[in-house]
């Protein structure tokens, strides 16, 4: 069993490989700041998939020689949560010289490359040194698709595998398929919400909202719907905050322009009170996307948790992150900002999600082979073996 540090982590983690938001029974010490709590996701996820006995956490704020010779011989490896690190304003901190030091193998666990919508990814040198450090500490990175490898590949770094996401394999089941149930069966949805948003990413606000709108709203008007939050400081107030905070956070949407131009009108506001969702919980979301029929919207890693668990998901894609995503997995998706209307119906087709399928199968391949070839003990199943029969009963 191995000695795991984990670099950039997102939440507390309890009973072994669980993760939820820090200090999660006190709400009020966070319900004023935003945190994704898709980032906790990944690392949930992440640590489903590893065989370890101790975890650690590297703190890459400060540089302190002598703990990080501690750390050296206490631990393994590191492994680097992934997330979308590789960008114009990453802030790696004190990263490079604590790895410099530290000297242990550091596993690129799906990070990824965002793109801007004009012009070309301009990266610190800080980035470029870390990522040659991390890939030549390895004998390969895990990347989140083809984007983010040829981003790498164009800084010199060939030894890169693609893996997606760790998110999309925590069923640890390489016979997990998405069958469709007939649409007219479909009874409860999850809708994944992302108000927030930047412009360096989504290119028209407008139509990013008045969109996400639209499709909060007929989805509620024909199924059972949920609005599925993700770490906004107001949707997570009117979930989980007092009656004030309630009110306060209903009073900050009104006067947002954005918002109150694009997104928030009646319906939208009585969705908010009476079919939204957040947790700081991963359990929690996955316990949700469960119990849903379909899941479909704009939220990268609450789509991908539904995946995880054999509930059909859409992807709406707005930026390169979400496009990498879906080609990645070949997942059904819509261009946001496309010419095309969106209708459920045409998306209700087994051939599309036998595609993903099929790219999810060989991706938990890649996954595999990543970790298998960095010396990682871990917990998936090797694919290019006959899976094991199931166990007969004896007579």
């Amino acid at each position: 069993m191995a000695r795991v540090l984990v670099m950039i982590p997102s939440g507390e983690v309890y009973g072994h490989d669980n993760v939820r938001w820090y200090e999660h029974h006190d709400v009020q010490r966070y319900i004023d700041s935003y945190h994704n709590i898709g980032d906790a996701f990944v690392f949930d996820s992440s640590l489903k998939l590893l065989s370890y006995d101790k975890l650690g956490v590297l703190d890459i704020s400060a540089f302190r020689p002598d703990v990080i010779d501690r750390l050296r011989g206490e631990y393994d490896y590191v492994f680097l949560r992934g997330s979308n690190y590789i960008h114009a304003s990453m802030n790696w901190e004190q990263a490079i010289p604590i790895l410099k030091r530290l000297g242990l193998p550091v596993i690129g666990f799906g990070i990824g490359a965002q793109a801007p919508v004009n012009g070309r990814l301009q990266l610190s040198n800080d980035t470029r040194t870390l990522l040659h450090l991390i890939a030549d500490s390895a004998v390969s990175v895990g990347v989140r698709g083809a984007y983010s490898a040829q981003v790498l590949w164009d800084l010199g770094i060939r030894n890169v595998r693609i893996v997606g996401c760790p998110t999309a394999f925590r069923r640890n089941d390489p016979e997990l398929r998405i069958k469709l149930p007939p649409l007219e069966s479909v009874r409860k949805v999850g809708v994944t919400i992302r108000r927030e948003v930047s412009p360096d990413y989504a290119r028209d606000i407008e139509r990013y909202l008045t969109f996400q709108r639209y499709l909060a709203k007929t989805m509620a008007e024909r199924f059972d719907t949920v609005l599925m939050a993700q770490g906004e400081v107001e949707e997570k107030k009117l979930v989980l905050g007092t009656e004030a905070q309630r009110a306060d956070a209903m009073a900050a949407l009104r006067s947002n322009g954005w918002a109150a131009s694009w997104y928030l009108d009646a319906t939208m506001e009585r969705l908010y009170r009476e079919r939204l969702f957040y947790s700081d919980v991963v359990a929690d979301y996955e316990a949700l996307v469960r119990s849903q029929d379909l899941v479909l919207g704009y939220r990268l890693h609450g789509n991908l948790m539904a995946l995880a668990n054999g509930t059909p998901s859409i992807y709406f894609t707005y930026d390169s992150r979400t496009v990498e995503f879906a080609e990645t997995f070949q997942i059904p998706s819509f261009d946001l900002f496309g010419r095309d209307a969106f209708r459920l119906e045409d998306y209700w087709d087994q051939s599309l999600f036998d595609r993903y399928n099929r790219a999810w199968y060989q991706t938990y391949g890649e996954m595999h082979r990543l970790l298998t070839e960095n010396g990682v003990a871990h917990k998936l199943i090797d694919t290019t073996k006959p899976l094991p029969s199931p166990a007969r009963k004896v007579a």
